[in-house]
């Protein structure tokens, strides 16, 4: 059984406090010491890939945030088990984020193939595509893996594209991500199958993994990365007025599925080929085109680029955010993040160089006390526990958590970290014996939460 306490919240605060410093600047976790692990099929130890995690620097001038980062998450990536043989690589990249994004107020861009976002453990995100789509000329799937070419290439705009969350669930590890030749990318709400209320992929439990963050239905969200167009993403709930009141509440997608057994028109009456019957192997949802966006005045449903302006903890003046939606259930829910078209004004933002002055942002962790040790829901479980103990931290932790089972005479017994961008640890209790034990949290600055639990062997 699950018992929820509580243990801090960290704040990176900057060592130069100039007004520049904002949360488009501090959000990003950084790294330069830490290097990442995977799975492969068949084999539930972590492999070293000694690639670093995280970003490894930012520096920001007054209209941009520089980024650089290799791409890999702090907690590990695959098994892949839908044949994909890429593994996350280092990726070697620099993103140009804009400070001062604004809306466009021409016709909206549509988001695109590949990164449209930056989470802000480093890693990519992309939209609800995964570069298949329907061929009427041969009533068949084209492009992709195994596929042949659709018409007119892979920048061709099909009118039946595939959504990759149902139709690559095989393929995902157990934190919702995959490669794509190498660059690890989430398509959806970074947190891990298992701790869905529904689960829908067994991958957790061959491979123990977790992700980016935890839901947490009782507090605001954290804010989990930006898209292109330079504004903020969010996790799943937040308030539920745009003024920042209301109490706690998920953001809903403003997208249903459309009452249709045949695909033969467009959610938006534009005329368009016609694509396969909904059936078991197409079923409702399997495309994009399978959605329609329905107007809908309530503040907790987003509008059609899956965003509204509100008040958030980062920016309590408000802003324009995107939300990761999900269902009542925790499952993801279309169109998982940006999207389908762009709020703001799109552009690629890789950049090869940095090409003006900038200060480079250096986080510091100070005026921490275990008085806001609170900011984080603690979650041990099994309690009693026999032979495995797991260890999950809420919300986004933004600074490395040492964990220590101390048995009663004070003898420590394992240690493991929950790093950055991470959200769960285990000890192993196999060997240990029946009895009263001592769960103890500690940060870098000496603040510390010890926390009971009791080991019961049958």
């Amino acid at each position: 059984m699950k018992k929820g306490l509580t243990v801090t919240g960290f704040i990176a605060l900057a060592l130069n406090f100039s007004a520049q410093t904002t949360a488009d600047v501090t959000s990003w976790l950084q790294d330069t010491v830490t290097t990442g692990t995977y799975y492969m099929a068949n084999n539930s130890t972590p492999i070293s890939n000694s690639i670093l995690v995280n970003c490894q620097r930012v520096e920001y001038s007054a209209t941009s945030v520089y980024v650089t980062t290799q791409g890999v998450p702090s907690y590990p990536t695959g098994p892949f088990l839908d044949g994909n043989p890429s593994l996350a690589t280092a990726q070697n990249a620099i993103y140009q984020i804009p400070r001062s994004p604004v809306q466009n107020l021409g016709t909206a861009q549509s988001t695109v193939g590949g990164n449209i976002g930056i989470f802000v453990n480093g890693v990519s995100l992309f939209d609800y595509r995964d570069g298949v789509a329907w061929d009427p000329t041969t009533n068949a799937l084209c492009g992709g893996p195994g596929n042949p070419r659709c018409p007119g290439g892979p920048t061709t705009t099909q009118d039946w594209n595939r959504d990759a969350i149902p139709a690559e669930m095989v393929g995902f590890d157990c934190s919702k991500g995959h490669p794509a030749m190498g660059n690890y990318h989430h398509h959806q709400n970074p947190s891990a199958f298992n701790l869905d209320k529904v689960v829908l992929s067994t991958i957790c439990n061959l491979y123990a993994a977790n992700g980016l963050y935890l839901i947490d239905s009782t507090v605001h969200s954290p804010l989990i990365g930006f898209a292109y167009d330079g504004f903020p993403i969010y996790g799943a709930y937040a308030f539920a007025d745009t003024n920042g009141t209301g109490g706690i509440t998920r953001m809903k997608s403003g997208y249903s599925l459309r009452n249709i057994t045949t695909r033969t028109a467009s959610p938006t009456s534009i005329p368009v080929t016609s694509g396969p019957v909904v059936s078991a192997t197409y079923s409702l949802g399997y495309f994009r085109e399978d959605y329609e966006f329905i107007t809908n005045a309530a503040t907790d449903v987003l509008d059609e680029h899956n965003g509204r302006f509100c008040v958030t903890p980062e920016y309590p003046n408000g802003t324009y955010a995107y939300f990761a939606t999900v269902d009542s259930n925790w499952n993801s829910a279309y169109p998982y993040a940006v999207g389908p078209t762009f709020y703001g004004t799109y552009a690629n933002r890789k950049v090869t160089s940095i090409n003006e002055p900038t200060t480079r942002f250096i986080p510091a962790v100070t005026g921490i006390s275990n008085a806001n040790l609170e900011e984080y829901t603690i979650s041990i479980y099994p309690n009693p526990a026999s032979e495995l103990i797991a260890i999950q931290i809420g919300s986004l932790v933004k600074e490395d958590v040492t964990i220590k089972l101390i048995d009663a005479s004070g003898k420590l017994i394992d240690r493991t970290i929950v790093k950055k961008g991470s959200s769960i640890a285990y000890f192993d209790i196999q060997t240990v014996y029946s009895g009263i034990y001592f769960v103890q949290f500690s940060l870098n600055n000496g603040a510390q939460l010890t926390e009971k639990v009791i080991v019961k062997k049958e």
